[in-house]
């Protein structure tokens, strides 16, 4: 996740950068993850976990390259944009699997894709203005999708498999309160455009 860095700190970073190519690796990787998460049916175990396995390594991208931005000061345009595209695709995909073969409700599914869908449109309707970049409650929002879905996705005995619900609807709230926050920062960004 890319937080804006001051153009006085930093000279302009080129687009061809390790943290953009570990962005580039999480939208590589989401063919791989339908791919064995079709093959495992949420039946068969192996083929769960490396489902499970594949989702980790895809969204451990997500923290090291907006790390790896910040500290050597990589942040670009581009990766301001197609980081949250990457995360959206992969949450989306993961979520979408889950509900078709019934493991997820599609409400659920339906609530967390139409906040991400409604706020990157947002974010692309105000992107002459500025970027949005991604707030704490959007990160802690992200955390708990990716820990909920990984619930889902690992074969879990009982007893620890009810964790996985309790996590997803933590996650529904966050996800529908960081929305409300975002929408109120395109309504202020838009203000001061006018302003302007």
């Amino acid at each position: 996740m890319h937080n804006e860095v001051s153009a006085e700190q930093l000279p302009t970073p080129s687009v061809y950068n390790v943290a953009n190519a570990l962005t580039l690796a999480r939208l590589a990787l989401i063919p791989a993850f339908v791919w064995v998460t079709v093959e495992s049916g949420f039946v068969l175990s192996g083929w769960m976990v490396a489902a499970a396995g594949i989702f980790v390594l895809a969204s451990a991208t997500d923290f090291v390259d907006g790390w790896l931005a910040r500290r050597h000061g990589l942040i670009t345009a581009f990766g301001k944009i197609a980081d949250p595209i990457a995360d959206k695709l992969l949450i989306g995909t993961a979520l979408i699997l889950l509900s078709l073969w019934n493991e997820l409700s599609w409400w659920v599914t339906a609530v967390i894709l139409v906040r991400e869908l409604g706020i990157t449109l947002l974010r692309f309707w105000v992107i002459r203005y500025g970027i949005i970049a991604a707030s704490h409650g959007g990160k802690i929002k992200t955390v708990l999708q990716t820990i909920g879905i990984f619930w889902y996705l690992c074969p879990f005995p009982e007893p620890l498999a009810m964790v996985g619900p309790w996590v997803m609807g933590a996650a529904v709230i966050a996800t529908v309160a960081t929305g409300g926050e975002y929408v109120f920062q395109v309504i202020s960004l838009r203000r001061g455009a006018s302003r302007r």
